[in-house]
């Protein structure tokens, strides 16, 4: 198969006391993920989708939250990581299109950022990957501010 694609989905609670990691990048704001690695949404969403597109399982498997030595990990060495499973199955990333979806803060002045983190990471070019934010119009959990959702889709080739 020359050709795989992989959906990946992440879901945190936002509080107080925490930082937010989106996309590799500190996003300043009164909230952060809470989780048992720096909670990265964006980048735990693309890790499910590049595992999933191997047929590799999820980043619970691979970094179980059960596990001390993933206790506050930047979520750049788990991409990282994930990318070194795909490359090793020898395929590379056609692209990347991804989705927050929180309420607040406003996500656009950081995402050039944010792709350029990635694109660095994953040794692509910054026009390979997409990322898009909405809010939920105030509603539901997103809506009132208590936690935040990404979702991704990657393309992988066979190279």
């Amino acid at each position: 198969m020359s050709f795989r694609i992989g959906q990946g989905i992440d879901f945190h609670q936002l509080v107080e006391g925490r930082d937010l990691w989106l996309g590799g990048v500190l996003i300043p704001h009164t909230k952060g993920a809470l989780g048992h690695s720096d909670a990265d949404v964006l980048l735990h969403a693309i890790c499910d989708a590049m595992l999933g597109a191997l047929g590799l399982g999820d980043i619970g498997l691979h970094f179980p939250d059960t596990d001390p030595n993933y206790k506050g990990i930047d979520s750049k060495v788990l991409l990282q990581r994930c990318y070194g499973m795909m490359r090793e199955h020898g395929y590379g990333i056609v692209n990347i299109d991804s989705t927050i979806l929180l309420q607040a803060p406003k996500i656009r002045p950081h995402v050039e950022q944010m792709r350029n983190t990635m694109a660095l990471i994953l040794h692509l070019p910054v026009d390979a990957i997409s990322i898009k934010a909405t809010t939920t119009e105030r509603l539901s959990f997103i809506g009132r501010e208590e936690g935040i959702v990404a979702t991704a889709n990657v393309l992988l080739q066979k190279i």
